[in-house]
């Protein structure tokens, strides 16, 4: 006699028997919609998950049905094998807790003792408070939502109208809030005039957001100007946060420049190299631009560091075809041959 979890075979088809509409984001390297039709194919193992962080899908699922006026909201961990393809036995171990736990309606509010049974659940995992703003963010933006009550809060410090240095006020919710809703009111001309005054404290947060978010070339190029500036006077801390917050924005003319003469023109400092794997990615899509990145890997002799990025690298399906083209390429320098080398030694 089968059981509804044997019934039951993917997340997707949990939340649709459950009569719940659904988003799905992946928040393991920056906060991404994935298409509910793209994750059936990924659930079904007929695509390679597409934001591989160290060999896991990082997922946020926000579901609701029609009557409800607030999401729910799960945070799961799911292993990939060596091909990035999802852990079909996890998943369906993840799925076996909830029925277990909720039975077939997930929409209810759970008992104290579901709660109980749902928080030993090994896939959940609860994000970093900016991703969970992020994330809240995007969902309330999305469903046409209210902000938050620390948005317009938020909204009157960027706009300068008390001075730069009354920021103790201001949230991470309400930072994001206003990121995720930089098309509406007068928001792109506010975060323009501001990124050049915001002190640290406000700048690492807002940018944590921002990398979420294709911004508009007057944003981009007040971030590459504060970034000249941090460069100049060997601020690294404002150095990351500001390529962090060109994240999404890779592929806008004046960044895809700006990233390719900053890597053809510059000594990188290892946080920096880090920073363009784990966020700026999409950039590495060009061969050239790629190649120079590798070789910047190996400048130092640092094998540790080209293992480690590479293995990253090389899981993201996107990256993974040009990457194993470049390592074979006849160019290569000697430190890329020796580091190409140890990396199969192991």
């Amino acid at each position: 006699m089968s059981t509804t979890s044997d019934t039951i075979s993917s997340i997707s088809a949990l939340l649709t028997l459950s009569d719940s509409q659904y988003c799905i984001y992946d928040i393991g390297r920056r906060v991404e919609k994935i298409s509910n039709e793209q994750f059936e194919s990924i659930e079904a193992a007929q695509l390679p998950y597409p934001y591989p962080s160290q060999s896991h899908a990082l997922i946020a699922i926000a579901f609701w049905q029609k009557q409800s006026t607030s999401p729910y909201l799960w945070f799961v961990k799911l292993p990939l094998d060596e091909r990035g393809l999802l852990n079909q036995g996890a998943r369906n171990h993840f799925i076996a807790i909830i029925i277990e736990a909720l039975g077939e309606n997930i929409s209810v509010n759970p008992t104290e003792h579901q709660e109980a049974l749902l928080k030993k659940n090994p896939y959940h995992f609860t994000p970093a408070q900016y991703k969970l703003a992020a994330v809240n963010s995007l969902v309330s933006a999305s469903l046409k939502h209210p902000a938050s009550k620390f948005y317009l809060p938020a909204q009157k410090y960027l706009s300068g109208a008390n001075g730069w240095d009354t920021w103790q006020e201001v949230g991470v919710q309400g930072l994001s809030d206003f990121a995720f809703r930089l098309s509406e009111a007068n928001n792109n001309e506010i975060l323009t005039n501001a990124i050049v005054n915001l002190p640290e404290q406000v700048l690492v947060p807002l940018c944590s957001a921002l990398e979420n978010i294709s911004l508009p070339e007057n944003v981009v190029k007040q971030i590459i100007a504060r970034f000249q500036q941090a460069h100049t006077t060997n601020k690294l801390a404002i150095v990351i946060t500001l390529l962090r917050a060109l994240a999404s924005s890779t592929q806008q003319p004046l960044s895809q420049r700006f990233l390719s003469d900053l890597m053809a023109n510059n000594k990188l400092d290892e946080d920096v190299l880090i920073i363009i794997a784990g966020r700026l990615w999409p950039i590495l899509s060009n061969e050239d631009v790629l190649y120079t990145y590798v070789e910047h890997l190996v400048k130092d002799n640092d094998y540790e560091l080209f293992s480690a990025i590479f293995k990253d690298l090389v899981a993201i399906p996107m990256i993974r075809p040009l990457l194993l083209q470049t390592i074979r390429s006849p160019k290569r320098s000697p430190q890329l041959a020796h580091a190409i080398g140890m990396l199969f030694k192991q």
